[in-house]
C-alpha cells in the first residue's frame, strides 16, 4: 500500500514533468495568467455556467499549443497534437452544454 509521502513524490513528479510541458523555463503560472488576462475581458462571462468551463479548459489546451509554438518545442508529457485534440473534445462538451 502506498502511503502519503510515496503518493506527494508521485504527485510532485507528475507536477515537474508537466510544468516542463507547460512553461519551457518561463512562468510556471503563465498559463494561468495568460487565460485569466483572456476571460478579464469578458465582464459579463457566467462562471456558473458549465458550457462557460468547458471553454475555460478548451482555452487552457489551447494556450498551451500556443506557448509551445511560441518557444518553438513539444511537449513531453502531453504534445501539440494531444493538445489540440483536447481542444477538440472541449469544443464538443462546450458545444452539448449549450444545448444547441
Amino acid at each position: 500500500m502506498r502511503d502519503y509521502e510515496q503518493l506527494t513524490m508521485e504527485e510532485l513528479n507528475l507536477y515537474k514533468a508537466k510544468n516542463k510541458d507547460y512553461t519551457q523555463g518561463g512562468d510556471p503560472y503563465g498559463n494561468f495568467k495568460r487565460v485569466s488576462c483572456i476571460l478579464s475581458l469578458y465582464p459579463k462571462l457566467s462562471l456558473a455556467d458549465p458550457q462557460v468551463i468547458a471553454m475555460v479548459y478548451l482555452m487552457k489546451q489551447l494556450d498551451s499549443v500556443l506557448w509551445m509554438l511560441s518557444e518553438g518545442y513539444e511537449g513531453e508529457v502531453e504534445n501539440i497534437d494531444t493538445r489540440l485534440t483536447d481542444v477538440h473534445v472541449y469544443a464538443k462538451i462546450a458545444r452539448l452544454l449549450g444545448g444547441g
